[in-house]
């Protein structure tokens, strides 16, 4: 008696540190997520981001790069918590972060989470607005559409120190990207998926130029970039430019569609971790699959990852917050 005692006792004890683990894991906090979640507290809330996104974007379309790209950038530093949304008194916040001075567009959240206040005041988190964003500006703009997970919180921490230490630069060879991805749950797939969001928008020279005259601090070029392709670049990116810009795919810039990995394949990728993903055999494969096909399974392949992304870190339940404005915690 006194032994089965002791075993139910010690199985019960068991059963409750699973359950506790479980409940304070962030990696099972995604579970929380949901398609819909707004069904009922906030009925009109993807319509109204969906509204404001093709009234923004019919004007300024460019504004779908980086608004893209916004999402990518909060979800990798402390998770899909809308922390690259908060300012600082003190410049110090993620958005304060070298990799982040180049994202445009927090106008457009604000105002999104203007008009979602006013329908339903407090309940639709910043962090969920940044996920929808991101679905209706890449449709928006020719690409593909998928159902959003929401029901995340806000965080209220932004650091530019974490931002540095988590953001992947343009110059990730393609270890230090496997593995970032990885330890966000993300697959290598998911890393060459993602990575065609560099079909739109652009980007300084300050981040590749380095390629196109100084690859080992010998005054060379990168050898694993079209060398046609260097000289077209040389001709608008010279030694030491801070402000000119650059498009990511050369004469559709501003339309989401399979073309980088057509561009990657020809070695035209922009940045170092463009390139990277001939490196390894899976993400060359899935590059030449996609240029080879048109890109036959790109845009379903888009919707799952970014579903998978948005998972990354989120806080649900009782932790963090509904912000009311997005650049600043609550009181």
């Amino acid at each position: 008696m006194a032994t089965r005692k002791l075993f139910s006792v010690l199985f019960l004890q068991l059963i409750m540190f699973v359950v506790l683990l479980l409940v304070l894991n962030p990696a099972y906090a995604h579970e929380s997520l949901k398609v819909g979640f707004y069904e009922k507290s906030c009925p009109e809330a993807e319509a109204i981001v969906k509204k404001v996104m093709v009234e923004t974007l019919s004007k300024a379309p460019t504004l779908a790069a980086p608004l893209i790209r916004m999402h990518f950038h909060d979800c990798f530093v402390r998770g899909c918590d809308g922390s690259v949304l908060l300012r600082s008194s003190t410049n110090q916040a993620e958005k304060d972060f070298v990799s982040n001075l180049n994202l445009r567009g927090f106008q457009i959240i604000d105002r999104v989470k203007s008009a979602l206040e006013k329908a339903c005041p407090g309940v639709v988190s910043c962090a969920d607005i940044l996920a929808l964003v991101a679905r209706d500006a890449t449709a928006t703009i020719k690409g593909p559409s998928w159902e959003v997970e929401t029901g995340r919180k806000d965080g209220r921490v932004s650091s530019e120190i974490e931002a540095h230490e988590n953001l992947l630069p343009p110059t990730a060879n393609i270890t230090r990207l496997i593995r970032s991805f990885q330890e966000r749950g993300l697959s290598i797939k998911d890393l060459a998926v993602l990575s065609g969001a560099h079909t739109v928008g652009t980007s300084h020279c300050y981040s590749f130029n380095d390629r196109l005259y100084n690859f080992t601090g010998k005054g060379d070029t990168d050898p694993n970039m079209d060398p046609n392709y260097i000289k077209r670049l040389k001709k608008k990116c010279k030694p030491g430019d801070n402000t000119t810009l650059v498009e990511m795919n050369p004469g559709n810039f501003k339309t989401f569609d399979e073309d980088y990995y057509t561009l990657v394949a020809k070695r035209r990728g922009l940045f170092q971790s463009d390139a990277a993903l001939l490196d390894n055999a899976e993400t060359k494969s899935y590059v030449k699959l996609q240029a080879a096909t048109g890109g036959s399974t790109f845009f379903d392949d888009f919707g799952v990852s970014m579903v998978k992304m948005g998972r990354i870190g989120v806080l649900t339940g009782k932790a963090g917050e509904i912000r009311k404005q997005c650049s600043k915690v609550n009181k």
